[in-house]
């Protein structure tokens, strides 16, 4: 995993060989932080990234300096890896949580700015998450949620969709509450 831009640009963390996650690539992920650059005022926003795996996207936003990071991701072996790269970095801005995404949504109290989702593509529950992530009061009003997911998936049928981009095999759907 390499963080492609921002203060930590450049700084690479190998999750070992038995990870199962699937990271965002670096071309999906260095054009996603091109069109949120012009969008986002990174250091004023509040950001949640759900299935964060590696937590590859809450590091790009750490290094572009986003203050306040939830980063939520279940399985044990992928939150113990983002917690040993927050101490590697010394990043103080991001709280790693070991949690259901789905139980997440369904009990937090907080509201967001900025919603990051990348869910396994066979999640059998993928289709649900954006009503979810839309129904639930954890996005502000004209907060923003992306959503990663393959060609497999339409959701431009919801009121709150707003743009599809597709990178390869990596397709974002912008949803604006």
């Amino acid at each position: 995993m390499r963080i492609v831009g921002g203060q930590y640009r450049g700084r690479q963390f190998n999750p070992g060989k038995n990870f199962k996650a699937r990271p965002t690539t670096d071309m999906a992920k260095e054009s996603l932080f091109n069109i949120l650059q012009n969008q986002v005022d990174f250091d004023q926003v509040k950001v949640l990234d759900l299935f964060s795996g590696t937590g590859s996207i809450s590091f790009e936003f750490a290094s572009r300096g986003c203050l306040n990071i939830t980063a939520v991701e279940l399985n044990f072996q992928h939150h113990r890896f983002m917690l040993s790269v927050v101490e590697k970095l010394g990043e103080t801005h991001i709280q790693a949580l070991k949690a259901d995404a789905f139980r997440f949504i369904e009990t937090s109290n907080q509201t967001y700015d900025l919603i990051f989702a990348d869910p396994p593509y066979d999640h059998r529950q993928f289709g649900e998450i954006p009503s979810l992530v839309l129904s639930k009061n954890i996005l502000k009003p004209g907060g923003l949620f992306i959503l990663e997911h393959s060609k497999a998936y339409d959701f431009s049928d919801y009121p709150e969709f707003k743009e599809l981009r597709n990178y390869g095999s990596v397709h974002f759907s912008f949803f604006q509450k």
